[in-house]
């Protein structure tokens, strides 16, 4: 109950400083702010750092938390190893049916940065590979899952 309101209490503080901030945008003349860089670095830019800081703070807040999840729970360790370890040899198979054939603009030359044998268009072949794979494979899972649900009721 108490880590509750501690929380509440960051949340209230996190709103109101974004309210403040974006509160403060409002109070400018729109046509001073688009030309005026002074205005631009006085008003926008303290929210733009502000909210860079809560997106990064975010992150590492959900990378530690998992971690420590991981960490305590070993039984969810093997299976998140497990995991990773299915979708990297999907990936190592979407890297060996991926090509780095030159790529063709629609007027038949060959693209900037698209040269044959780049690794660029490999990996970006690589990922289309990929996620054409897992979309396979969500797509299975979800007709299993339909049928199964046919079957029951």
């Amino acid at each position: 109950m108490k880590s509750n309101k501690i929380l509440s209490i960051i949340i209230a503080v996190v709103a109101l400083v974004g309210a403040f901030l974006f509160i403060r945008i409002f109070m400018e003349d729109a046509e001073a702010i688009e030309t005026n860089v002074d205005l631009q670095n006085k008003v926008i830019s303290p929210i733009i750092y502000y909210s860079t800081f809560l997106l990064i703070a975010t992150v590492v807040i959900t990378l530690v938390l998992s971690l420590w999840s991981l960490v305590r729970n070993p039984e969810n360790l093997k299976k998140t190893l497990m995991g990773l370890g299915v979708l990297a040899v999907l990936l190592i198979v979407s890297y060996f049916l991926s090509d780095s054939e030159a790529v063709i603009n629609a007027a038949g030359g060959i693209s900037e940065g698209g040269e044959a044998g780049s690794s660029v268009n490999k990996w970006v072949g690589t990922g289309i590979w990929y996620s054409l794979i897992l979309g396979a494979v969500a797509s299975l899972f979800f007709v299993y899952d339909l049928v199964k649900g046919l079957i029951k009721s």
